[in-house]
């Protein structure tokens, strides 16, 4: 049995805390919002998930307690909070912790993976962290119900990336290692974009072959990018890239895919966000990307065309059909 603390409460974070009860190991879960804290302790259920919690799980408001003695410290908070979490949790942090980002996204002033921005802090506070990061296609909503999945434990840290997939593996999760953490989170955040795309076609009353055509030029920036920043190409076909990017783009789980229809129908993106009800990462990815391709010089035309929709409010509709209209292309060049 292995000791996890885990820092956020949102769906992703309260899915895997309820996993790996289910695999014997011993959970804590901390949030600033400890009055949700109180409300799971009280009613064991999450409502967001619509499902029972462990009575095992343990909810801690402490954060010093929280990241104490645990094998395994994950890291479930929204990406734009990365940074802030770890600021206050590092000097509560042992040095050499295993610690496993569920986050996905890139930061914005740095350009940094999530992982860099957990090491970085960590070595504000003196010390070393031994990051995975973990990410593949697995909604919360499926996870919860025990269905069938598989999901990416990713680490230059193999030992590392193994206990982790010790920890998580069971019958209904199947998880792989990969040493691309590089890779591994740019997929993260660039597929979540690409589910923006996906919903704006489908507001616009787009087709299967729109959605098809989509995903499979949007793997192809991905992986674009990816390249050029020395991740390897495996990845890109792998879990973290074309699995996620599938189940991202296509499900009705998927926050991204319904704020993007939310927006081809009208909406604007506080407006789109509002409706969502939760954190819509692809929205905050757009801009750390393209700054990334710019800083290699990657054409990236799916994304610039859903920044002009989602961050300058260009008409969905012409945005399309300026991206169609492009110059004629080579498809494997």
């Amino acid at each position: 049995m292995s000791s996890i603390g885990i820092l956020g409460a949102g769906s992703w974070g309260m899915a895997l805390a309820k996993l790996l009860c289910d695999n014997g190991h011993k959970v804590s879960v901390w949030t600033y919002h400890s009055e949700k804290l109180k409300e799971y302790k009280q009613t064991h259920r999450y409502p967001k998930l619509d499902c029972v919690l462990p009575d095992s799980i343990n909810y801690e408001a402490d954060m010093a307690k929280l990241c104490r003695k645990k094998d395994i410290i994950m890291v479930a908070v929204p990406s734009v909070n990365v940074r802030s979490t770890m600021h206050e949790a590092a000097s509560y942090i042992p040095d050499d912790q295993i610690i496993v980002s569920v986050s996905k996204g890139i930061e914005l002033s740095s350009l940094m993976n999530l992982t860099d921005v957990i090491e970085d802090e960590m070595k504000q506070a003196g010390k070393k962290a031994r990051t995975v990061a973990l990410s593949g296609p697995t909604h919360a909503e499926e996870v919860v119900k025990n269905l069938p999945c598989s999901i990416v434990s990713a680490s230059l840290d193999s030992a590392a990336a193994g206990f982790v997939q010790d920890v998580f593996m069971n019958k209904y999760m199947r998880v792989y290692t990969n040493d691309d953490m590089k890779g591994v989170e740019l997929c993260g955040a660039m597929k979540n974009i690409m589910a923006l795309a996906s919903g704006i076609c489908r507001g616009l009353g787009y087709g299967d072959n729109s959605r098809a055509a989509l995903i499979t030029r949007g793997l192809a920036e991905m992986t674009r990018l990816g390249l050029a920043m020395g991740c390897k190409q495996e990845t890109f076909a792998g879990l973290a890239g074309m699995g996620d990017l599938i189940v991202t783009a296509t499900s009705e789980h998927s926050r991204n895919n319904r704020a993007g229809f939310y927006i081809g129908q009208g909406y604007n993106a506080e407006e789109a966000k509002d409706r969502v009800g939760m954190v819509v990462e692809g929205i905050n990815a757009i801009k750390p990307i393209l700054k990334l391709a710019a800083k290699y010089k990657v054409e990236l035309p799916i994304c610039e065309s859903v920044d002009c929709i989602v961050n300058y409010n260009e008409d969905a509709r012409e945005t399309v059909n300026r991206l169609m209209l492009r110059d004629k292309k080579n498809e494997t060049v």
